[in-house]
């Protein structure tokens, strides 16, 4: 358990995306099974331990510290398994430090009162950094800077042979069909037996991605393609929707839902599911279909997003529906080397066959030349557009991002500039800075001019940036709420932030009546005075318009 708390230690004090690889990978090579792979399961987000919870691990602290103490160390740590490692008093005894196996295995089969109990043991065997990895690994809140799909390319590069690796899209389509601890994959990645048999049906296949297309001067190497090289003879344009990628896959009956990072979301969009009566793999975007017959906003599907059951009556108000981009699979026949030209026709005339509603074609946007097609991104349709998507017309289905076959040419983002009025603490290696931010924009009220939420930023800043923020937190604070604090905003003193984001819709269940679409700190506008800051009245334009 020490070595794992070691691990999730160095990454998350380790910026560099290599340098947590490596150190997943020396992990691996220095771990037995099976508690290499329950590692791996915890940082993947495939492990779940039921009978431990937040609430349970709060009954435990609860008993040995005073509640007093624990609230008051809690608002000031921000973090429930920091917070508990650092004041929790371990009591003597012949206490023995557990392995992570162990651990996981135990109190998979455990009561929730022996898990209490199994788990007070541990506490008081370990240090304060194995108590930390522990009630990170049971709660389920492992926040440490790596995405499953970096875990992935660990294992890719731990290899099958000497110096050898092995290509990450053939783990992430096995593993659907795995289970943890892994000891198949590990025997394969090893070369102590062969590489496991793909058992799940309607496996994710990892997706092409695109490019950002940028313009001269935001351009950061040489070699990037210009806008004003794109011709229709050598690239197709698709309108990109504002929705979530996805695949769609059905497999001799059984149907599943991917996003792009191959997380399963098929219990909440059944109704999208009903629709695949077919045996083929369809990649394209989740949107709702708006009681128009158009495209609704990205609200809508927020709506209806990470649900584990969804009811008919939230179907029929929000219907789902898959714009397809393109076909990775037909039967049995694997598309994905054909070139976009061919797997386009195969395509259309797939989704012709099927003339199910929920199931749309994405249309190919014609273009003269690079002017029309700025003028395409500029002025999109509908606001459900954020921009174009150009795909070489030779281009392979290929997994990852590969160079000149498709980019991404999103239409400029929103900025309105707002006023700071709360911070929180952040998580993992923020979890002693403020890092999340609420800001709001001016409006008239009967009492006067006020400041009114408009949304919330944790991210777009640079790490000088965020000391800077969170020292004028702590020497501005006004009032604190428990981990947040609320700082002096008013029209003589105040930060004004300058506020980039995608889109912009009503929502009911904000005070301002608007959220906002990835909205992020764009820049500190520390010269501005907070009276200055943009009106309600500007996000309204920006919804009218």
């Amino acid at each position: 358990m020490q070595s794992f708390a070691a691990l999730l230690e160095r990454l998350v004090l380790t910026p560099s995306r290599n340098a947590k690889l490596q150190l997943i990978i020396d992990y691996l090579r220095h771990t037995p099974d099976p508690s290499r792979g329950w590692a791996i399961a915890a940082i993947t987000g495939d492990l779940s331990i039921p009978s431990m919870k937040p609430a349970a691990v709060r009954e435990l602290v609860a008993a040995r510290v005073d509640p007093v103490l624990f609230q008051l160390s809690y608002d000031y740590v921000g973090d429930l398994a920091e917070t508990i490692s650092l004041i929790w008093p371990p009591r003597p005894g012949a206490n023995r430090s557990p392995d992570l196996g162990e651990v996981v295995e135990t109190l998979m089969e455990s009561t929730k009162a022996e898990g209490l109990r199994l788990t007070e043991s541990w506490l008081d065997a370990l240090n304060s950094t194995g108590r930390w990895a522990l009630l990170k690994l049971v709660t389920g809140g492992l926040r440490i800077g790596v995405s499953a799909r970096l875990a992935r390319q660990a294992l890719a590069d731990f290899g099958p042979k000497e110096g050898g690796k092995v290509d990450v899209a053939e783990i992430e389509e096995l593993w659907h069909g795995l289970t943890p601890p892994y000891t198949d994959l590990f025997a394969w990645l090893e070369g102590r037996a062969p590489k496991p048999i793909a058992s799940a049906l309607s496996p994710f296949r990892p997706p092409m991605l695109a490019h950002p297309l940028l313009d001269k001067t935001e351009r950061l190497a040489a070699e990037e393609i210009d806008p004003s090289r794109i011709s229709p003879t050598d690239f197709a344009a698709e309108w990109k929707w504002d929705g979530v990628r996805v695949q769609l896959v059905a497999d001799q009956g059984v149907r599943r839902l991917y996003t792009r990072n191959g997380d399963d979301i098929s219990n909440a969009f059944p109704d999208l599911l009903e629709a695949a009566d077919f045996n083929a793999a369809l990649d394209g975007e989740l949107l709702i279909r708006s009681p128009e017959g158009g495209v609704a906003s990205f609200n809508e599907l927020q709506q209806r997003l990470n649900r584990k059951t969804v009811t008919p009556k939230q179907m029929a108000e929000r219907p789902a529906m898959l714009r397809a981009y393109d076909i990775m699979q037909e039967g049995a026949e694997d598309l994905r080397p054909l070139p976009f030209a061919e797997r386009r026709k195969r395509l259309e005339r797939f989704v012709v066959t099927l003339d199910n509603p929920r199931i749309d074609l994405s249309a190919l946007v014609p273009f003269a030349d690079a002017t029309a097609l700025e003028d395409l991104r500029t002025n999109p349709p509908t606001r459900e557009i954020e921009g174009l998507m150009l795909k070489r017309w030779t281009s392979l289905y290929v997994p990852g991002r590969p160079a000149g076959q498709w980019y991404k040419w999103k239409r400029n983002p929103f900025l309105v500039d707002a006023v700071l009025m709360y911070a929180q603490r952040g998580h993992g290696k923020r979890s002693g800075l403020y890092s999340d931010f609420t800001f709001g924009v001016w409006r008239t009220t009967e009492a006067g001019e006020e400041l009114t939420p408009v949304g919330k930023a944790y991210f777009g800043f640079t790490d000088d940036e965020l000391t800077q923020l969170d020292r004028f937190v702590r020497e501005n604070e006004r009032e604190r709420f428990g981990p947040v604090r609320s700082v002096i905003a008013n029209a003589d003193q105040g930060l004004v932030l300058e506020v980039a984001f995608e889109g912009l819709q009503r929502s009911p269940r904000h005070r301002s009546g608007l959220a906002m679409r990835f909205p992020r700190i764009h820049r500190i506008r520390w010269d501005k005075p907070s009276r200055d800051a943009d009106r309600i009245e500007t996000l309204e334009a920006m919804l009218a318009g």
